[in-house]
């Protein structure tokens, strides 16, 4: 930890049946910056390869202590464990199918070492098994209003209302101990310790940053199986308030709230239908009953901010069982009356199945009509807009044939991006579907979809959108994940269109054949878009440095990491504000983010060195990208056989190398031949850069030999190729050896 600070935290991670989880929960912890961290992992006699993932993590970093227990205890007694074995100043209970997010660990201690308070509240996200993460409903909460660094509950009682889980706070261990709180065993075992802590504590204090995503498994959340276990919740509230009769009259300005906090849970309990059998609910709402009677505060005031909850408080308090179901009822029959617009929707649903038969009609019509000969279709990235191959070409047949028409389709979102005076149709529109029926030719760098239908012809030229370093085609069938449940009947059908397919060198040759066995003619005459490098000049560099914001003098690195199939958005593989620190103030990253990824202005939003982080996902080209930079830094992405072309330094980040080899495939072994330096670490990364280990002979020994390997036939003319052989029909031989 750094050491302006003596603040140390232990994490306490009670661990069973998680194997496929854990690997990643304690990566997102283990902060090699912060030597006061001690993570206590409770092995809670899970039967799978957890224990030895455990005993893996201990034995090369000695921060990480593992307990094996004998028996299974459950998570409750799990924490008691290892809150016996901790530390730390500071404890926080992490569950061990969860993970933190990039710098989370670091963020929460620097907070600790500035507030010194009791209990230390953070936000989090929900993290679905299809890939969406969502944050909390309730992360205004620690905006509204202001927080100061430091409060107490009764200056702050909405701290009650947010998510009470272990996970989602940092205790001081002394504190906690001197309230003598212990996890129990059952279900919610968390809110008998988190409530109790808030309302004791003298110190309070917030960090509203996302630091735990809490994922949401498809199935194996205890909490969310019918069981009658679910009726531990009266117990634990009992808990609860047997604690706030101990506090006396301080804990009276807290009873309202957290009566109609208790109300609110058990509320969720018998209402959600994956908690208490149906055969259950009569007893659990005398239950309810019971709890009601013998907590609610005098002059209580049952809430009434959402409909019907004020009718429910009062069945429930009248034990009547029968008038709580009527109230349901009627709150089932006003949601169904409130989707009113339901029916309309049919109706629009119609209308919109009635537009696309008449889009599909007007198609067909069109496919009976004369093709265009001078008509050509340009797309790239379905559709993204103009860029990659097909632009290099679109602008070499402007050129060499003044006569053919081009055509790009775009999405609706990616007009305003198309440059001035390019012509295009947008995908969808009646003018999309007249130019796909009539037109001659068709370049794209993915294949169109899967509706649109080949007529005898019409030419098509696949250029593919970079060198295959990884499995493509019919060989990813072996490499599940990286496949994703790809249909390869449709994408062999679609493949089945392509007249030309271009590689860029002879390992893109064999690739292709292999992964995509189909009857076109391999173009080999290397990659359109590289034409630009070859002839980048220093006047080119110059302006587009400007444009980008590059200080002069400055050594800026593209950053330009690959899609990894194994996760479902974009996760820096090192902390980029810890190495734009250490790369030191002569150093500017620019941050190319894999455009399969949605990001907004990541920079700003996760404070990186102002300047010195430029965020340019967004960018239009990464030509331009490639040319205004002074050295790439990437991982797998294919970006680095455009960019040997221009003979300035690479460095590889490999820090998984051997996941993305084994998850994803990989044609050669790029470790064996890098284009530079190699870094298997965030310290290596930063040396190669700034020990200058990038520009150094080895490192372009190690360039040469791979452009010479991968760059061929990048001689400026690849576009010139293309055209000559598509359009105007010319018989080109491949390229020499150009390196």
């Amino acid at each position: 930890m750094s050491s302006d600070h003596d603040i140390s935290l232990s994490i306490i991670v009670p661990v069973h049946k998680v194997q496929g989880y854990i690997r990643q929960c304690l990566d997102s912890i283990l902060d090699p910056d912060l030597p006061n961290l001690e993570v206590i992992a409770v092995d809670d006699r899970s039967p799978d390869g957890c224990g030895e993932i455990l005993d893996e993590f201990a034995e090369r970093d000695p921060r990480v202590k593992v307990r094996h227990l004998e028996e299974n205890v459950g998570l409750g007694r799990a924490r008691n464990i290892g809150l016996d074995m901790a530390t730390g100043d500071y404890v926080w209970f992490f569950d061990s199918d969860d993970h933190a997010t990039e710098g989370a660990v670091r963020a929460i201690c620097d907070r600790l070492a500035e507030t010194r308070p009791d209990v230390l509240v953070f936000d989090y996200a929900r993290s679905y098994w299809n890939g969406k993460v969502k944050r909390s409903i309730i992360n205004h909460l620690f905006r509204e209003p202001p927080a100061p660094d430091v409060f107490t509950l009764a200056e702050r009682p909405s701290v009650l209302e947010m998510m009470m889980t272990a996970w989602n706070k940092a205790i001081r261990r002394e504190f906690l101990l001197d309230l003598g709180l212990r996890f129990s065993g059952g279900y919610y075992e968390d809110v008998n310790v988190t409530y109790p802590i808030l309302m004791a504590a003298e110190r309070l204090s917030l960090l509203d940053r996302v630091c735990y995503i809490y994922r949401q498994r498809r199935r194996g959340a205890i909490t969310k199986t019918a069981s009658a276990k679910h009726f531990d919740a009266f117990a634990q509230y009992d808990r609860i308030f047997e604690f706030m009769d101990a506090m006396g009259a301080k804990a009276d300005p807290f009873r309202p709230l957290m009566f109609d906090r208790t109300i609110w849970h058990l509320l969720v309990i018998i209402e959600r239908p994956d908690r208490v059998h149906e055969s259950e609910k009569a007893r659990f709402f005398a239950e309810m009953s019971k709890t009601y009677g013998r907590y609610e505060p005098a002059g209580h005031v049952p809430p009434d901010d959402k409909p019907f909850l004020a009718d429910k408080h009062q069945m429930i308090k009248a034990g009547d069982h029968r008038g709580f179901e009527r109230v349901r009822a009627a709150e089932a029959k006003d949601k169904t009356r409130s989707r009113a617009g339901k029916a309309a929707k049919i109706r629009r649903r119609g209308v919109l199945l009635g537009k696309e038969l008449a889009k599909e009609r007007y198609y067909q019509m069109q496919r009976r009509l004369p093709i265009e000969e001078d008509l050509a279709v340009f797309g790239a990235y379905w559709y993204r807009g103009y860029a990659c191959n097909p632009a290099a070409i679109y602008e070499k047949v402007r050129e060499l044939a003044p006569d053919v028409r081009p055509v790009w389709i775009v999405k609706p979102g990616a007009r305003k991006t198309m440059p001035e005076g390019v012509e295009y149709v947008v995908a969808g529109s009646a003018d999309y579907y007249r130019t796909l029926a009539r037109a001659k030719y068709f370049v794209n760098n993915v294949n169109f979809p899967d509706n649109y239908v080949k007529r005898p012809g019409q030419v098509h030229m696949m250029t593919q959108h970079g060198t295959p370093l990884k499995k493509m085609g019919l060989d990813q069938m072996e490499y599940p994940v990286g496949a994703n449940d790809m249909d390869f009947k449709a994408l062999i059908a679609r493949s089945d269109r392509w007249d030309y397919l271009v590689s860029s060198n002879p390992l893109s040759t064999e690739a292709w054949e292999r992964g995509f066995p189909c009857d076109y003619e391999m173009l080999e005459i290397g990659y359109p878009r590289n034409d630009r490098l070859v002839a980048a000049g220093e006047e080119e560099r110059a302006r587009l440095r400007a444009e980008l914001g590059v200080p002069d003098g400055a050594t800026a690195i593209l950053y330009a990491p690959t899609h990894r199939d194994y996760q479902r958005r974009y996760t820096p593989q090192f902390d980029i504000g810890r190495v734009a620190d250490a790369l030191g103030e002569g150093h500017v990253l620019l941050l190319r983010a894999h455009y399969y990824y949605k990001i907004k202005n990541m920079a700003a939003d996760l404070g990186w060195p102002e300047g010195r982080v430029i965020d340019v996902s967004k960018h239009p080209s990464v030509e331009d990208l490639m040319i205004a930079s002074d050295a790439l830094l990437t991982d797998y992405s294919s970006v680095m056989f455009d960019y040997a072309n221009l003979d300035r330094p690479i460095v590889i980040y490999a820090n998984d190398w051997e996941t993305y080899r084994l998850t994803r495939g990989v044609n050669f072994d790029l470790m064996a031949t890098p284009p530079g330096a190699v870094a298997a670490t965030e310290a290596e990364l930063v040396d190669a850069f700034v020990s200058r280990a990038a520009w150094s002979d080895a490192a372009a020994k190690n360039l040469a030999n791979f452009r010479a390997r991968f760059c061929p036939w990048d001689d400026g003319h690849a576009a010139e190729r293309a055209v000559r052989r598509m359009f105007l029909g010319e018989k080109i031989p491949n390229p020499p050896q150009a390196q």
